[in-house]
């Protein structure tokens, strides 16, 4: 079995004389991160955030940021015998990263509530916090690398590719990186687990978390009626030409690229092109349709470096699941072209745009929303 080995130099959330405050979700991987730290005698202080109301919670495991969850960041905490600290956020939560997932749904468009939860509140108010504490760094467990270039810090897809989260935290300012330590970002999940374990840490094998936190079984619908009641309407699933083919009970339900669950059938496959939320028309039609070599990104947000170009070429992700794709941007007062060297299918608004760099794909230079 591995074993729980100090991190290395590229890992450190700071001196041992240092204070670091670590972001304790109750799972895994912030687990630790908080018990290496407390290993090498770093001053450690957890904080855990409570985000939304209880009659929202889910109440399946796997699902972050439970009560469930809040539970097992304190009985870690206990073992480790570090302060804790839980923060109600639920306010803020609500206005900044709910309330907007369900006018981004309602408005045809396909939300990444996980972004601005990172954006709005995770890496701004927790970042406050951490300094208000005397902290040196926030620690989080994140699947990232955070990197010293020639020209200062750089954030950097993680080691293991199928646990990256860069696409997740593209939206992190410069200067709050500078702040931040991302100590599992060289760790495969499986090594993560095995420091677990070495550690005895009650959360070892706890599965990891599937669903956005605030929606229950992966059930939209629900959570949007709660938020805006009676805002879901009706509409018409249309083919590429306007013909009504078949009605539908709203467009929440639908994505660009969305093959199943369509409910309709003329004989060949057919796949969600563009929402109507005017309309409320969902349109449809063969895969050929999807593919887009142009893409409108607004909101910038630049991790490269400094001065930013008007234009330069890039690997861009248009969906976390998705491999960076070479493309070219060109910049302007508004956000940015993408021109995709070969079109991708199911770009869909609401989604974010990452830009990586050209060469190797691995270092994050920025990005924005499809729009």
């Amino acid at each position: 079995m591995t074993q729980a080995t100090p991190l290395t130099s590229s890992q450190t959330a700071a001196t041992a004389s240092g204070r670091v405050v670590v972001a304790m979700s109750g799972g895994v991987d912030s687990s630790v991160v908080a018990a290496l730290l407390k290993r090498q005698g770093v001053d450690v202080v957890g904080i855990t955030l409570q985000l939304y109301e209880a009659d929202l919670r889910p109440k399946k495991a796997g699902a972050c940021c439970a009560g469930a969850d809040i539970y097992d960041a304190r009985r870690v905490a206990e073992e480790l015998d570090i302060p804790h600290y839980v923060l109600d956020y639920e306010a803020r939560f609500k206005a900044a990263v709910m309330q907007e997932f369900a006018d981004s749904y309602l408005a045809g468009r396909t939300p990444i509530p996980c972004v601005q939860c990172n954006d709005k509140v995770k890496f701004r108010d927790l970042l406050d916090t951490a300094r208000d504490l005397g902290a040196e760094s926030l620690a989080t467990g994140h699947y990232v690398r955070r990197v010293i270039g020639p020209n200062g810090v750089e954030m950097h897809r993680a080691t293991d590719l199928d646990r990256d989260q860069s696409y997740f935290l593209y939206r992190t300012r410069r200067e709050d990186l500078e702040f931040l330590r991302f100590p599992l970002g060289e760790l495969t999940k499986d090594q993560t687990r095995n420091l677990a374990r070495d550690l005895n840490l009650v959360v070892a094998d706890k599965p990891d978390s599937q669903d956005i936190c605030f929606v229950p079984d992966g059930k939209y619908a629900s959570v949007i009626e709660k938020l805006r009641p009676g805002a879901i309407e009706p509409g018409w699933i249309v083919d590429e030409n306007g013909k009504k083919i078949a009605e539908h009970n709203g467009i929440i339900h639908f994505t660009i690229g969305q093959r199943k669950g369509l409910g309709v059938a003329i004989g060949e496959p057919l796949f969600v092109i563009r929402i109507n939320a005017v309309t409320r028309e969902v349109v449809v039609g063969p895969r050929s349709s999807l593919g887009q070599d142009q893409v409108r990104v607004s909101d910038i947000n630049w991790l490269g470096d400094l001065p930013m170009p008007s234009q330069c070429r890039v690997r861009v992700k248009l969906r976390s699941t998705r491999e960076p794709a070479l493309a070219s941007v060109q910049f302007d007062a508004t956000g940015a072209q993408v021109s995709l060297d070969v079109p991708q299918e199911g770009v869909a608004p609401g989604q974010a745009c990452v830009f990586y760099d050209p060469d190797q794909g691995s270092r994050v230079l920025g990005g924005g929303w499809i729009v």
